[in-house]
């Protein structure tokens, strides 16, 4: 976005930004009862195989020379959608994997690989685009998503703890809204969650910004800047 389809634009990245995380705030109470009344391990192959392939219908474009900024805007904002799916499916799906006693073991390691994850991807990410470019890589990075569902098809879904669906009703998401207006606990953490992740995790666009217009720097430069912020 910074280097090929506009002319250093900060605009551009952070609307690009904002179209994968608005949808995750918009939608995430009905992602969150969908994934209560669905199977979860069908919705998580839906929103991993969907992922998938908005990463190889941009990795098409790119290397053709025939990508342009709405189509990123477009895949961005897609991305978003699917991303407001998957993590509450995501996140709940972890007790359906492992017994009650060591769930907490199992959240630790989960949080413990994601961030073991955004520590060394950018990095080899921002090195891979120097050398490959960009385009492959996204080609690469739909193509990881197949081992995610070959791994939850041939899970042994006898030793799953499925935990009891929803029942459907109507009125289940003012409920919540309820529930959380009456926990001023809750209320807290959402409001300093909320401040800090809108003005102090800015990371995506103020790191691009800073490696490429006051530094000089390219992609390499940039991922490692990345794994240093994670």
């Amino acid at each position: 976005v910074l280097t090929v389809l506009t002319v250093n634009s900060g605009i551009a990245v952070g609307v690009v930004t904002a179209l994968q995380f608005a949808p995750v705030l918009a939608l995430s109470a009905w992602a969150g009862l969908l994934a209560d009344r669905l199977p979860r391990r069908r919705l998580l192959m839906a929103t991993q195989g969907a992922m998938g392939v908005l990463a190889l219908g941009l990795g098409a474009l790119v290397p053709s020379g025939r990508v342009e900024l709405w189509h990123v805007y477009v895949f961005a904002g897609l991305l978003g959608v699917v991303t407001a799916f998957d993590n509450p499916v995501r996140q709940t799906f972890v007790a359906e994997m492992v017994p009650a006693d060591k769930l907490s073991n199992a959240v630790g390691l989960n949080s413990a690989s994601f961030n073991a994850a955004r520590l060394v991807g950018p990095g080899v990410a921002g090195l891979l685009i120097a050398a490959v470019g960009s385009g492959w890589l996204f080609i690469l990075n739909g193509v990881t998503f197949g081992a995610t569902i070959l791994a939850l098809m041939y899970m042994r879904t006898r030793e799953l703890h499925v935990l009891p669906s929803a029942p459907r009703e109507k009125g289940q998401i003012r409920e919540g809204i309820r529930y959380v207006r009456k926990r001023t606990d809750i209320i807290v953490i959402m409001v300093v969650v909320g401040v800090v992740s809108t003005f102090g995790l800015n990371f995506q666009l103020t790191s691009a910004m800073m490696a490429k217009v006051e530094f000089g720097k390219g992609p390499g430069e940039y991922g490692i800047l990345g794994s240093i912020l994670a």
